[in-house]
């Protein structure tokens, strides 16, 4: 496994609504100012078997929210609707790569609007073909669960996948953010950290804890741990 450079960012830990109180959505976003970013994940009951919210609810989690929102569109036909989630000032759109046509294209015009741009892979998707692709993303989300559901566990295969994207970004000097998303645990973390992600989606582990700010600063310890063992 490739080392990690030694001047490499502190962890980022982005609690995902999924596992939140949709009814109190502002107290929950609260309870997560600590957090870097709120993952806001998009479902349309097409492109994965389950339904969340769209354009509208997305835009007043914008508007309440204290810290930038990082949405994970688990939609299809990204091509046409990633655009007008940007629109709404998402600091990040990330779009999965099996609902694209272009990804090249819709990254770079996410980036025109203003949003960082993201690519997120099933774990059954290999990641060696967009690995030449890496300046054009500002992040690649290796889901560590299959899309739809909160609560599953943590699939350890797909670190092999995690490896590949930082060895790719570390030898050509990449910036890109590197996100886990699924089954995120203190139990877990750390096995991702190794691998080189530096950007943790934590549901259940998170709005599952008593203090939701406590739960995050020891996600963050944990990953920050891990990350500096070669």
């Amino acid at each position: 496994m490739t080392s990690r450079p030694a001047d490499h960012p502190a962890p980022r830990i982005e609690p995902s609504i999924l596992s939140a109180d949709f009814v109190n959505m502002q107290a929950e976003l609260e309870r997560i100012a600590d957090a870097d970013y709120v993952h806001v994940d998009v479902m349309d009951n097409h492109f994965v078997p389950n339904l969340t919210f769209g354009p509208p609810m997305v835009q007043r989690i914008q508007a309440v929210s204290p810290i930038g929102l990082d949405v994970h569109l688990m939609i299809a036909d990204v091509d046409r609707w990633a655009p007008g989630y940007a629109e709404l000032g998402a600091f990040s759109v990330t779009f999965h790569a099996e609902a694209t046509e272009e990804p090249v294209n819709l990254a770079r015009r996410l980036r025109e609007i203003g949003s960082r741009a993201g690519i997120a892979l099933k774990p059954g998707t290999a990641v060696e073909p967009y690995l030449e692709l890496l300046p054009e993303f500002d992040q690649v989300l290796v889901m560590t669960v299959e899309p739809g559901f909160g609560g599953q566990s943590f699939m350890a295969d797909q670190m092999a996948k995690v490896a590949a994207v930082r060895a790719a970004a570390d030898a050509t000097g990449s910036e890109v953010w590197l996100q886990v998303d699924g089954g995120i645990t203190l139990d877990t973390i750390g096995v991702a950290a190794e691998a080189g992600a530096d950007t943790f989606v934590a549901g259940s582990s998170v709005y599952g804890a008593p203090h939701a700010g406590e739960a995050i600063a020891g996600l963050r310890a944990a990953a920050a741990a891990a990350s500096h063992r070669h």
